[in-house]
């Protein structure tokens, strides 16, 4: 994966950091995080999300493949991720769209997604994800994602 853009003058700094949103995510959705089958936080920037899926064995399809379920909650983690990272906490946003192609037979570790936001308004967020097995360079996986944004208080 590519490392996170460069904070240049022009780039806003992401609402939430790594640490911020652990910390609310594990309050908001036990277990989502860590263990063999959880999620990683990887690096979050304004427009952007890092997330790491672990994947043992209940990640596995026949064949010693990682499951297709699997790269869908991984390109959705990290969307979910980038949207709050670039707006603040907001808990209550959901998915409305999720559009993946499968790639290549991704290897049987783990999966690393990075989201980007290609367009973000009031309402909506639409997210472009790569996802790759670890130590890969070739994409297993592309998704694109919108998200709503409930309305603000």
């Amino acid at each position: 994966m590519d490392a996170k853009p460069s904070a240049g003058k022009d780039m806003a700094a992401a609402k939430l950091s790594v640490k911020e949103l652990e910390r609310r995510l594990r309050a908001e959705f036990p277990g989502v995080l860590g263990g063999d089958e959880g999620f990683a936080i990887e690096a979050v920037w304004h427009g952007g999300a890092r997330v790491r899926k672990h994947c043992g064995p209940l990640s596995l399809r026949p064949g010693g493949t990682i499951a297709g379920t699997a790269m869908m909650a991984v390109a959705d983690f990290a969307t979910y991720v980038a949207v709050l990272a670039t707006i603040g906490w907001e808990p209550l946003c959901v998915t409305t769209n999720l559009n993946i192609n499968f790639l290549k037979k991704p290897a049987p570790r783990d999966l690393l997604a990075e989201a980007r936001l290609i367009k973000l308004g009031k309402r909506l967020a639409v997210a472009d994800i790569a996802i790759r097995s670890e130590g890969d360079v070739d994409l297993v996986a592309h998704a694109t994602s919108t998200y709503s944004i409930p309305p603000r208080r």
